[in-house]
């Protein structure tokens, strides 16, 4: 069996401060880029941060969809 994959970034973005951690980030497009994938014949099978903060917040991420040849 093979497959072929496919990769969709997503960024998150500051949303905010939370009383005892922080900064607040959050990514608000990951749920439909999924589902279109899933309609698509694609399935979600994890992500790969790309772009990471050094107190360990992830900016952007790659969302890993495959699919049966």
């Amino acid at each position: 069996m093979a497959y072929t994959y496919s990769y969709e970034t997503v960024t998150s973005s500051m949303a905010g401060w939370g009383a005892f951690n922080g900064n607040i980030y959050e990514i608000s497009n990951y749920r439909a880029v999924i589902r279109r994938k899933a309609a698509e014949g694609w399935r979600y099978v994890g992500f790969i941060p790309t772009k990471q903060r050094g107190t360990g917040h992830i900016e952007k991420m790659d969302l890993i969809f495959e699919k049966e040849e």
